[in-house]
């Protein structure tokens, strides 16, 4: 009788241990639920699933919500100070007043098809500061000369050398687009040296992309219409690419050509600093140098008030780039209060995702009917 007591006690015990008296979740937490096909097959409906189906497809979810808090914000949300002017107290200018958007990638997401995405997005005048490196210059511009083509990630790169083909991942560039780049660029920089001489122009990497822009006059080319639409290019390691080589080589064969980064700087924490009374937003795409000078940039302003963070880098060795936001809160660079989420995962997938269900819903929303 004795045993069995005990063994009803530590039966007891165990259950107590392994049945642990749970909290209740209430309605504030989402339930987990994937999307049931058998209701049909809604795209719209199912990128909105995304948040409820769990791990990196409810980041996705997240940060579809989050991109669209940017977009839907309007000073008018906002109490009025005290101390504003007399136009910022009107209340139609208060419903002009939206967030400005920083928008930066790597230069792998040009050389895939992720540029038509950045096109449609600074074609349509959806973003208002764009950031990225070298390649994401040079790629833009050198496919509208010559295009890019699908390989493998496992051609070997002796083979590509000896055939004068250039891998990204599982993308291929022939070395041929280079030349036609050169060809096309030389003549622009000779034109740039001759304005600095006899006209005294200042050259900056954001002016010298606009100027880029504006001679490939292509709307297959973001950058086309970031000059068209006044949107500022910046990218403060402008050398650090085929558009490096080609201020190289020219040099040589007529040097004296100045690019002063000294005032984009200036003109980029300015982005953010005058940003005031908007609200600013942040979507990277990668890490390295386009995340954190648009970081950087917002801490001018204490901070950015939404942020959005899609990249496959970790944060064990202290890169930046795999830092989450709250690393940058501790800088100022986001502010405590803000909106923010990182999604671990490849931008070629989950861009084009975000942008289908936040930009491009906005944007056929705003198309008037035909009549």
């Amino acid at each position: 009788m004795g045993e069995a007591v005990e063994r009803q006690q530590l039966l007891a015990s165990l259950r107590s241990t392994v049945f642990k008296e749970s909290e209740t979740l209430g309605e504030s937490f989402v339930k987990i639920e994937g999307y049931d096909f058998n209701r049909g097959l809604d795209y719209s409906q199912l990128l909105k699933s995304m948040v409820s189906t769990g791990f990196q497809a409810s980041n996705l979810g997240d940060a579809i919500q989050v991109v669209n808090q940017m977009l839907d914000w309007r000073l008018a949300d906002e109490a009025p100070a005290e101390d504003c002017s007399e136009d910022e107290s009107d209340p139609s200018y208060r419903e002009s007043v939206r967030c400005k958007i920083f928008l930066g990638f790597t230069s792998n997401l040009i050389s895939s098809g992720v540029r038509e995405t950045v096109r449609f997005l600074v074609e349509h005048h959806m973003v208002d500061v764009v950031v990225t490196t070298t390649g994401g210059i040079e790629e833009d511009l050198i496919k509208c000369l010559a295009p890019t083509y699908k390989g493998d990630f496992s051609l070997p790169g002796a083979h590509l050398r000896s055939k004068g083909l250039n891998r990204i991942g599982n993308l291929l560039v022939p070395n041929d687009n280079y030349c036609k780049f050169e060809d096309w660029i030389i003549p622009i920089f000779d034109q740039m040296l001759e304005e600095q001489s006899v006209k005294k122009v200042l050259w900056t990497p954001s002016k010298v992309i606009a100027r880029l822009g504006k001679e490939i006059n292509d709307p297959s080319s973001y950058l086309y219409w970031a000059f068209k639409n006044n949107i500022p290019v910046f990218c403060p390691g402008l050398t650090d690419g085929s558009l490096g080589d080609m201020l190289y080589f020219h040099s040589f064969r007529k040097p004296g050509l100045i690019i002063d980064i000294v005032q984009d700087i200036r003109a980029m924490n300015g982005e953010a600093v005058h940003a005031s009374p908007r609200k600013t937003g942040m979507i990277i795409l990668g890490g390295g140098l386009p995340k954190h000078h648009i970081c950087n940039a917002n801490m001018m302003r204490n901070g950015a008030d939404y942020a959005v963070f899609i990249n496959t880098a970790q944060e064990y060795d202290g890169s930046d780039s795999g830092a989450r936001p709250d690393e940058a809160v501790s800088w100022g660079k986001i502010r405590s209060s803000a909106e923010t989420v990182k999604v671990h995962c490849d931008a070629t997938i989950a861009f084009p995702l975000l942008v289908a269900e936040t930009f491009a819903t906005k944007a056929k929303k705003s198309v008037k009917p035909e009549d």
